[in-house]
């Protein structure tokens, strides 16, 4: 089917009602959980840390897209909540490292599966190259933004 130029020009109108929905989507199931809801900036940091052992403050905030300033309240947030602690490397003291706590690993693997429900239900009737192509269109689009 051919979209009209009229369609072609609401490509943002229809993700930015994408992401209205899975954001809505994202916070019925945290509901539904038991589990908190977070901005999507601290959801990022717990992902990016369930990635790794530990980062510090400089790699979080490269990871992120975000300025210092504001990952280090995102972090003093998290911090508070219990999500991350600091710990200081033995070996450089100048080095503080950010780890997910114990309560942070489970709020990542909840949001985990939540997101293969998201995928599911965003992808639902999609064929396997479907999938594919939307992917790099939608990263296409992402870049062309960068």
């Amino acid at each position: 089917m051919e979209q009209t130029p009229e369609q072609l020009t609401q490509i943002t109108s229809l993700i930015s009602k994408i992401h209205a929905s899975t954001a809505a989507f994202l916070k019925t199931e945290l509901k539904n959980r038991g589990l908190p809801e977070l901005v999507s900036s601290h959801g990022n940091i717990l992902f990016q840390l369930s990635r790794h052992d530990k980062m510090t403050m400089t790699e979080i905030t490269a990871a992120i897209h975000r300025d210092k300033s504001t990952t280090t309240a995102l972090i003093k947030k998290l911090e508070k909540e219990g999500y991350v602690e600091r710990l200081t490397n033995p070996e450089d003291s100048r080095v503080t490292w950010i780890c997910l706590t114990s309560k942070g690993q489970a709020y990542t693997t909840a949001t985990s599966d939540i997101s293969r429900l998201l995928t599911d239900r965003a992808c639902d009737g999609f064929s396997d190259e479907e999938k594919q192509t939307v992917y790099r269109l939608l990263e296409r689009i992402s870049i062309n933004f960068e």
